[in-house]
Formats: structure tokens, C-alpha cells, sequence
């Protein structure tokens, strides 16, 4: 058992999986988290937990009849894409600095949007009901249409990675961009200004939430699952054009059949079944470990990454952890860094060596050796790989 009781009075336990205790401003917002009425059981902190808004990144949330929009987050979807490619790592030599061109002209990154779309992307059936979303998304149909297939910024990421046995797996790391984030900046805002107009007292403003059975609960739903759709074919779209880019270099364009694909969210909520009762479960930071379900547990650029299958163990909700875990702050990390400290850390990793990326070095984040030691009872390494190429959002 690798779990623990935070040391603190809580209205509802919160069991840490962190391996050390909370520092004062994370253990005051799982107190929080844990003081609303709603939650049931107990919360869950995965290894990696570390600050967020109004609930710890890393916490698995199971509530009864409500949920929390701000717990979920803006980057409603976010998650990851493995695949592992019938190639093996002496194909990939002379060949990276290429790949990494297609990839960069191939998928847009940061704020950038596709000029083109293709009808891959038109002929998903998410934008059949593109109508019936929040009135505040009418005019982003075209943005979200041309997002489609894009990477986005932050820890967003591409990478080609080998695992132990120099098989060649592609990963990615992207959520619902922009719409999602204005989606779930619509019901975050209503969720405040019902707790406003209601008088309802809450441990902090960003856990205002929504009460099964009402107009808002159910909009702020069908929202948020259409927003999880649009995140999890987003990375299909990419990796499928990130496998086509690899193929044309390594077997000369002719398609190939993955041995493994896993996509999985990690910033999400979903209706489940725990502990024989229908619950919502929010995992902000977090990743679905039921028995034998896949999940990636991404390491920093320059570090390993981990392709995982569930125990199913019920204290964490079929939980695990999403990633290291930020060591400290984007601000912080530029501050203490430096270019040659990047380029001696990424050292073998074809990617971007400059000042726009120090606050991704993986200084900046918590060993993840040692975060995957903490959930030894959650989950089981499949696969450990290491990048050999990574492009930035």
C-alpha cells in the first residue's frame, strides 16, 4: 500500500499517494476539496499532485448529483496518444532533424491553426451538434474547425520515442484548445455567479459547482463531453498524420499497422460505478486505471515515459497519475535555468534548444522514477520509453 491519510482534519479523508507530506497551500486546498458536501467517500491525490485552481492537480474527485467546472479545468479533454510502429531505432538514424520538419509543418503548434482542412476533420459528427453548445462558442465554429489537428502550447508535446526493446513508438500530448478552454470559461463563470446570486458558502470560489437535475448541470454535461470528444479525435487527426510522416521515412510512405495505440484523457470527469453506487468522477490530472486499461504516464522532455495497464484498485477510483508533476513554477524555472542547463538535459533529443522552452526543462519537474514508484498498486509498466525527438507547443 503506497497510500496515505493527509495529516490533517478533513470532513471527507483524503488519501495522498504523493509520498510526502503537502506543503501548507496544497494540503489547505485538499481540505477544501474535501469539505463539500457532495464528495463522496474520499479524495484521492495521485503521486504527481501538485497546485491547481480551486482543486490539486493530480486529485481524482468522486461527487454525488454535482459537479465542479473549475475542477475539470479549461483544457477540458487534455490527454495523451501512443503508438508503437512495427520499426526499430537503426531505422531512425540520419533521419530525425527531417522527421522533426514534417512534424513541425505538418501539425501547428502554439496559438498557430491549419490552413487547410481536410475532410477527415469536416467529417467528424461532433459538429452536428456544434449548434446546441453554449451560446458564448457561436462564432469559434470556423476557429475549432481549423484547430482541429493542432497541438496547442504549454507542456503540449510530439514526440518519437524508443522503448527498452529499440521498438519505435509516436507520442503526443494535446487537448480540446481553444474551444474547450472558452467552453469551460462559460460554465466556470456560471457556476460562480450562481453561487453568487444563491448565497452559497463556499472554501473557495473556483469550486462553485452544478446540482444534477438542473438547466445548468445539464448544459455544462453535454458541453463537456462534447468538448472530451473533440480532444480525443484532435489526436487522432495528429497522430494520424504523424504516423504517415514517420512511414514515408522509414518504409518509404507504404502504411503500417500499429502493435499498440492507447488515447486516453487525464483532465476529465465521467459518470462511473464505484463502490456498487453511480458517481461523477473528476480526474484533474489524472488517468483511468481500471484492470488492464491502458494509460500513458508521461516523463519531461529528456526523461522517460511510461506505457502503463490498470490494477483497477478502488481507494484511488481506478486512478493513476498523469505525468512527474510540476517541481516548480514556468516563472521559477526561468529563473533558475539556463540554455546550456537546457541543451546538457536534453542532451541526445532532437527538439528546440532555446529560451522559449526552459520552463519545459525537466529540471522544472519531479523525477518520475520516483513518481512511478508511488503507484506500484495502480498500475503496471507495459513499456518505458525514452525520446529521441520532441517538438514543443
Amino acid at each position: 500500500m503506497t497510500y496515505q491519510p493527509i495529516p490533517a482534519k478533513t470532513d471527507k479523508p483524503v488519501y495522498s499517494w504523493a509520498g510526502h507530506d503537502l506543503a501548507s497551500a496544497e494540503l489547505k486546498m485538499a481540505k477544501n476539496v474535501a469539505s463539500l458536501p457532495f464528495v463522496f467517500k474520499h479524495v484521492s491525490l495521485m503521486p504527481d499532485v501538485h497546485l491547481g485552481k480551486g482543486a490539486l492537480v493530480g486529485s481524482v474527485i468522486a461527487t454525488k448529483d454535482a459537479v465542479i467546472p473549475a475542477a475539470v479545468g479549461v483544457d477540458i479533454g487534455c490527454g495523451m496518444a501512443a503508438m508503437q510502429l512495427p520499426f526499430k531505432a537503426e531505422q531512425l538514424e540520419g533521419k530525425l532533424k527531417k522527421i522533426r520538419t514534417d512534424i513541425e509543418a505538418a501539425i501547428p503548434v502554439g496559438f498557430n491553426q491549419n490552413k487547410d482542412v481536410d475532410k477527415t476533420v469536416t467529417n467528424w459528427q461532433g459538429w452536428h451538434s456544434f449548434k446546441d453548445l453554449h451560446k458564448g462558442v457561436k462564432n469559434l465554429e470556423g476557429k475549432a474547425l481549423k484547430q482541429m489537428g493542432s497541438l496547442g502550447g504549454g507542456n503540449h508535446f510530439i514526440e518519437v520515442c524508443l522503448d527498452e526493446n529499440e521498438n519505435v513508438w509516436l507520442m503526443l500530448h494535446s487537448g480540446s484548445r481553444h474551444i474547450g478552454n472558452k467552453l469551460a470559461q462559460c460554465h466556470i463563470g456560471t457556476a460562480k455567479e450562481l453561487a453568487r446570486l444563491s448565497e452559497t458558502k463556499l472554501p473557495d470560489p473556483d469550486l462553485a459547482y452544478f446540482v444534477k437535475g438542473t438547466p445548468e448541470f445539464d448544459a455544462y454535461w453535454r458541453d463537456l463531453q462534447w468538448s472530451q470528444n473533440y480532444a480525443r479525435f484532435n489526436r487522432d487527426v495528429m497522430m494520424d498524420r504523424f504516423k504517415k510522416i514517420v512511414e514515408k521515412h522509414l518504409a518509404g510512405g507504404k502504411p503500417t499497422k500499429p502493435v499498440l495505440f492507447v488515447n486516453c484523457h487525464h483532465n476529465y470527469a465521467e459518470k462511473e460505478n464505484h463502490f456498487e453506487e453511480d458517481v461523477y468522477v473528476t480526474r484533474k490530472g489524472a488517468v483511468r486505471a481500471r484492470q488492464n486499461d491502458y494509460g500513458i504516464i508521461p516523463g519531461s522532455m529528456g526523461a522517460k515515459s511510461f506505457i502503463v495497464k490498470g490494477k483497477g484498485n478502488l481507494m484511488s477510483y481506478c486512478s493513476c497519475s498523469h505525468g512527474a508533476g510540476r517541481l516548480m513554477s514556468r516563472t521559477k524555472a526561468k529563473k533558475q535555468f539556463t540554455v546550456d542547463d537546457l541543451v546538457e538535459q536534453t542532451k541526445g533529443v532532437e527538439c528546440r534548444k532555446d529560451r522559449g522552452v526552459i520552463d519545459e526543462i525537466p529540471g522544472a519537474y519531479k523525477p518520475i522514477e520516483q513518481v512511478m514508484r508511488q503507484q506500484d498498486d495502480l498500475v503496471e509498466i507495459v513499456a518505458t520509453l525514452k525520446q529521441v525527438l520532441c517538438v514543443k507547443g
